[in-house]
């Protein structure tokens, strides 16, 4: 919990300010015994109404006083906590945001979200009762027993020889405690997962008829969380019976001694109560010192896997010394022996790659499903780095560049299409912050979809459901094209971002792609798209095939052409061989 500090650090004035009045609470309630002991043995005891309206007066005076230290102790305590969480959530952020794809193996969707949530609110939580609570209970132990000492020393031994087994308790409990949470921690990560997926494929589940089913994973999951909460708490409860077992029976001896003590010792009753007293508050401070050992537990689980996030190194970081940190790519790209399997895999993805684009070109991907073609993809931008030999961006290793400079200049469509809930103006000004309207209309027009967008009640202001969820798939496709040509960029990824398109929109797409002097991958599973193709990749378990236009594989490459006649028929695919 060390990185805590760190956060804390900023607002040391103050928890500084929250502590004092925290310790203006602890110190008028440990006097307040003393004096009730004076006002028996020097008041009551001697029928002294004067002396017992005197110092009566001035314990509600400090109680006063410590009533409004309490007030401004928990708003300086609210504000260090809350800001102390903020602080912590704004850091994740940041860090996840920085992740590369090999990083986010290691931590699944649901996990990361309950880290950012549940676990910075434990951690809130904790730093709000460490300032207001957490504190004062050991210190009014300890100072309880000091206290008691200066009454009377001999009723005083019988807490010290309890107090240090109940300490040894608490500290195995508290051990015993953070393994536990850390395991509910794991359990909830389990249920959001389900609950994730769920939310995410409703509509799937409803196609399939697929709710009992998982419904019975969701309980499963659930009941999970709920019997490793229930054993953790369990096991937690029972801290306060048994201190106050002890500490009773403590107040029972406390009070057998006193008995025998006061004629026979000299010892006054006020001073017999005012041990009394203090055993009593060590007893209250017992008592919330069992949850505050449990929520201590779970924050220092919760503490344990946020700092696991904040820790991870980044497995791609820029070059120290970047040489092309802000130069114009033109869009070159040169795979040379390329290699590359994923973290924790042992099986290669891509094997020794090698081929040239020139910028400016349209190059094809075409491969079966798991041929490699969307992993090809993900080496350009530097999602990953190869394993094994170098990708070029104009004849330079791509590790030589900025990731944010390479990446400004790339348009990327992923398989899917992802929108975001926002305008569709929004939506396709994500691809360039500060894009103008004309840009973002011209990108539009590019893409297919501005005769569509003009058609909506509210054209670019029309607002759009998660996901795009009232667009089409085709026109997701082209939003998301869209979205990437607004970017102007040097290289232009698409990963079978036409495949809900119509072969007319299509070829209408593919000429406008044409104005934008930019290299263009295109992965497809449609020979109608590779023909237009300057240069056509053909992938099988990760090697390169064959690459050549759309002439060349007809002639040389029986695949190519077992895939033409899937396509097209056997009389075309005899007819394009003989026209060659």
């Amino acid at each position: 919990m060390r990185f805590m500090f760190r956060f804390l650090k900023a607002y040391r004035a103050s928890a500084a300010v929250a502590l004092f009045f925290m310790l203006v609470e602890l110190v008028v309630e440990l006097w307040q015994p003393l004096i009730i002991s004076k006002i028996i043995d020097e008041g009551i005891m001697n029928s002294d109404m004067p002396f017992i309206f005197k110092w009566g007066a001035v314990m509600l005076g400090i109680s006063v006083f410590a009533f409004l230290g309490g007030i401004v102790n928990s708003f300086f305590a609210s504000h260090v906590s809350q800001s102390f969480a903020y602080d912590i959530r704004n850091s994740l952020y940041e860090k996840i945001q920085s992740f590369t794809f090999a990083n986010f193996t290691k931590f699944p969707t649901s996990s990361l979200i309950t880290r950012m949530t549940n676990d910075v609110t434990q951690l809130q939580n904790t730093v709000f009762m460490g300032l207001r609570i957490m504190m004062r209970a050991p210190l009014l132990i300890i100072g309880s027993t000091i206290m008691a000492f200066t009454v009377n020393a001999k009723l005083a031994l019988i807490l010290t020889a309890v107090i240090p087994f109940l300490t040894l308790f608490l500290a195995w409990i508290m051990k015993k405690g953070g393994a536990m949470f850390q395991s509910v921690q794991g359990k909830l990560d389990s249920v959001n997962s389900v609950m994730r997926e769920n939310l995410t494929a409703i509509r799937l589940i409803k196609a399939f008829l697929r709710r009992s089913y998982e419904g019975r994973r969701f309980s499963q999951a659930n009941a999970n969380l709920k019997n490793e909460t229930v054993y953790a708490l369990r096991i937690m409860e029972t801290v306060n019976p048994f201190l106050l077992v002890f500490m009773n029976i403590c107040v029972m001896v406390i009070l057998w001694l006193g008995s025998e003590l006061v004629p026979s010792n000299g010892a006054k009753v006020g001073e017999v109560v005012a041990i009394v007293n203090y055993a009593a508050r060590i007893t209250s401070a017992f008592s919330p010192l069992s949850f505050i050992i449990a929520a201590f537990s779970r924050a220092r689980a919760s503490a344990g896997r946020i700092s696991d996030v904040l820790e991870t190194a980044n497995e791609m970081e820029d070059a120290d010394i970047s040489i092309h940190s802000n130069r114009v790519i033109c869009g070159d790209v040169t795979f040379n022996d390329v290699s590359f399997e994923y973290p924790g895999t042992d099986r290669p993805i891509l094997q020794n790659l090698s081929f040239r684009a020139d910028a400016g070109e349209t190059i094809a991907i075409l491969g079966a499903t798991g041929s490699g073609k969307s992993t090809l993809f993900q080496l350009i931008p530097r999602l990953y780095d190869a394993t094994a030999g170098s990708v070029l961006i104009d004849g330079y290793d791509i590790r030589s560049y900025r990731q944010e400079s390479l990446r400004k200049q790339i348009g990327f469509v992923p398989q899917e299409a992802l929108l975001f809930t926002g305008t569709v103006k929004d939506n396709i000004a994500w691809g360039k912050e500060d894009a103008s309207m004309e840009e973002i209309i011209k990108a539009a027009k590019a893409a297919q979809i501005h005769e569509t967008i003009v058609k909506l009640p509210r054209k670019y202001e029309a607002v759009l459901g998660q996901k795009g969820v009232n667009l089409s798939g085709g026109q997701k496709q082209r939003l998301s094209i869209a979205r990437a040509l607004v970017r102007n960029p040097k290289i232009l990824m698409l990963d079978d971002s036409t495949s809900a398109l119509d072969l007319k929109t299509e070829a209408i797409l593919l000429k406008a792609l044409k104005e934008y002097k930019c290299t263009t991958f295109i992965i497809t599973q449609k020979i109608s798209t590779a023909i237009e193709a300057d240069s056509i990749l053909l992938l099988e378990d990760g090697r390169l095939l064959a690459e050549g236009n759309h002439e060349s594989l007809l002639k040389d490459s029986p695949l190519y052409g077992r895939i033409f006649e899937s396509q097209f028929g056997e009389e075309e695919l005899e007819h394009a061989q003989r026209s060659n």
